[in-house]
């Protein structure tokens, strides 16, 4: 399987290839190519990851390889390592990417730009599927750089608007920021281990422990996950690159770029399981930003950046189940939570363009529910799974993160496993940061759902500005829209849905697909053995339950198992409860009043994201920029001013020099005389 996991990236590159000859041509026949090029072979490849997934089934890791350079030192290959954490992320990355492409034959239309864009969206998924198959880092990081390139260009898709401008740029630079130490990290640990082949790297980590290159290693890799998944601090690109395509926003938030962070922890996780420093590092990351980024998307008011800040607080969900010893729940909340984010997106397509706007307070004017009954569907179940609710998804995904921390947090270290669990400080961390998160998350979910879907007493807008202001409000909503435009929302009057057809069927049918998979995927979870078995162990080695229960595997028994647990269902569902009833009671004593008033004093800092841009301009770009402003006057100044100084002092010289070479001969006799005169002179009071 793994020979055939070598040729599923070209798929996806063909098709990028094609449709950039396409669009370089100017054709307009070919341009007509441009959907089945698109679509067609972006199909072909998911369908090919489920041949390699049913073909590896559950058995020990394989890989095909080639050398590619004899360095002398730490050799290169290319090829492709299968086991079932890749197989399984490979299937999510082909069906999100394939939905993506069908959506965006009728969303993309109207876009002069749209062979372009559908060719770098092809070499997305082939950079993606790149990280998932490769069997050495340095490849590896050839896909995760190419992924970086590839954002660039489709969150500034529409390069006219300077935000969109703007937000690409900003998510190129971050995502970079965290590649610096990501790249030293993957160097660490291939001088450690002797090669950049992922499973001899996991090997000496297994042999040796969390010393040395292991774990320097892997605390640096940490600022690439930061980086990519949108973790504190450097998750303030996320929000803002909703300024791209709205399926764009899908294929980045379920199963390309933030994804791979996830991702690369769980395909390396003995390198962090043997270093606490890297887990208490996750750990604290997390939990802040889970709990901050469900604030936000509490706080906001345009559709997507709700969106948004739930990927950004459910990406920490994983990261911190990853900390707390859960790597198959994290994976398995990360495969669910792919289905449902790209669902969501892509349902907020639809309805945006249908009313022609995201401000939820807008959109509560235009009678969606009747008007978009598919939407209205897929969208409540989008947001049901999200919020953690029976029997959808995200309920199974996230309680067994809930769960995995728990068993943490009272188990402790054991010796039933080759090797250490995480330390019972990470687990109730975690664990507290689940429920807190799973609270809020419910409360965003059940506002956004009642927003969109149930008219309320209009007057919203009044009411918040007679508590904030009204200047106060216009640069809230500039803000929370993240467009140009966002500051005269406040004062359009709503916009009034057309009579066209709901949408497409290129459009509803992904919608359709992804809900169903939402409803039914969660219960793969109640089997004890099935996840665990087609995902394996950490090492790529086949799972078995009673090498589990003997210890023979990497981790205790119960860190395999995703069945809900008694106490972390009873405190999810409470958390849920609680998160719903306390929107249900917004409404009910303020009907008109948007629910997220409850945040009180943190409204306001979360609808800003608690200025956490303004704390990267200072720590970040401010100190930066004084340092560039140093270097600049030493440059112009002293090392320019000393180059000018000798230039001068040389010119002075000479013009000296100049005016005594006159031809006069008297002059250089007295010269002569005066200089004897003077050593003479000297000479004599030396004695």
């Amino acid at each position: 399987m793994s020979t055939l996991a070598l040729w599923i990236p070209l798929l996806p590159l063909f098709s990028a290839a094609a449709l950039a000859a396409v669009s370089l041509s100017g054709r307009v026949k070919a341009k007509a190519l441009a959907p089945a090029l698109a679509v067609l072979p972006t199909a072909a490849a998911a369908v090919l990851t489920f041949v390699v997934l049913f073909g590896h089934g559950t058995g020990a890791a394989t890989e095909s390889r080639i050398r590619y350079a004899a360095t002398g030192g730490p050799e290169l290959w290319l090829g492709a390592r299968v086991d079932g954490l890749a197989a399984l992320i490979a299937v999510l990355v082909g069906i999100v990417a394939t939905a993506v492409q069908l959506y965006s034959v009728t969303y993309m239309a109207h876009e002069e730009r749209y062979t372009s864009y559908s060719a770098l969206i092809s070499l997305f998924t082939t950079a993606m599927l790149v990280v998932v198959y490769s069997t050495d880092l340095l490849v590896l990081l050839v896909g995760w750089e190419v992924m970086g390139a590839c954002s660039y260009f489709l969150i500034g898709h529409h390069w006219e608007r300077p935000e969109a401008r703007s937000a690409s740029i900003k998510a190129f630079l971050v995502t970079k920021f965290g590649d610096v130490p990501f790249l030293l990290g993957i160097l660490f640990l291939a001088h450690g281990a002797g090669t950049f082949r992922i499973q001899p790297i996991v090997q000496h980590a297994i042999q040796q422990g969390g010393h040395g290159y292991t774990a320097a290693g892997a605390i640096l890799l940490i600022g690439g996950v930061m980086g990519k998944s949108a973790q504190a601090p450097l998750q303030t690109w996320l929000p803002d690159a909703m300024a791209g395509p709205t399926p764009i926003s899908a294929l980045i938030h379920a199963a390309t770029m933030v994804a791979a962070g996830v991702y690369v922890v769980a395909r390396l996780y003995p390198v962090f399981l043997v270093t606490p420093a890297a887990l208490w590092i996750l750990a604290i990351s997390a939990a802040l930003t889970a709990v901050t980024a469900a604030l936000s998307a509490f706080a906001q008011r345009d559709l997507k950046r709700i969106l948004a800040y739930s990927t950004v607080s459910q990406l920490a969900l994983m990261v911190a189940g990853l900390a707390a010893g859960g790597r198959d729940a994290a994976v398995f909340h990360l495969m669910s939570h792919g289905g449902f984010k790209a669902l969501l997106f892509l349902g907020a397509g639809v309805i945006i363009h249908k009313a022609g706007t995201g401000d939820v307070d807008e959109l509560n004017a235009h009678s969606l529910r009747k008007k978009l009954p598919v939407t209205f569907i897929t969208m409540t179940i989008g947001l049901a799974a999200l919020a953690g609710a029976p029997p959808f998804s995200g309920f199974f995904s996230k309680e067994s993160i809930a769960g995995a921390a728990y068993d943490t947090a009272t188990r402790g270290e054991t010796a039933n496993s080759v090797l250490h669990t995480p330390p019972s400080g990470i687990g109730w961390l975690v664990f507290s940061a689940t429920i807190l998160t799973g609270l809020l998350t419910a409360a965003y979910c059940f506002r956004t759902w009642w927003m969109l879907f149930w008219p309320m007493e209009r007057g919203l807008i009044r009411s918040t500005e007679e508590e904030t202001g009204a200047e106060a409000l216009e640069a809230l909503v500039a803000e929370s829209t993240g467009n140009a435009m966002g500051a005269g929302l406040a004062a359009q009057p709503p916009k009034t849905t057309s009579a066209r057809p709901e949408a497409p069927t290129a459009e509803l049918g992904p919608l359709v697909v992804l809900a169903a998979l939402t409803t039914v995927f969660g219960f793969a979870g109640l089997d004890h053995g099935w996840f665990p078995t087609w995902l394996g162990d950490a090492d790529g080695a086949p799972y078995r339950t009673a090498a589990a229960d003997a210890g023979k595997l990497l981790q205790p028994a119960d860190a395999y198992g995703l069945a809900p647990g008694l106490i972390s269902t009873i405190l999810a569902l409470l958390a849920l409860a609680l998160g719903a009833g306390l929107v249900a009671s917004s409404l009910r004593t303020k009907p008109g009043h948007d629910p997220n008033r409850v945040l009180g004093i943190l409204r306001r800092p979360a609808l800003a994201g608690f200025h956490a841009d303004e704390a990267q301009d200072a720590l970040a770009v401010k100190p930066t920029q004084l340092a560039a402003t140093a270097v600049g006057f030493l440059d112009a100044e002293v090392v320019d001013g000393y180059v000018r100084g000798s230039g001068v002092a040389t010119r002075a010289l000479g013009e000296g020099l100049r005016r005594l070479q006159n031809g006069n001969v008297q002059l250089y006799l007295t010269g002569v005389l005066t200089g004897v005169v003077i050593i003479a002179a000297a000479l004599g009071f030396g004695r």
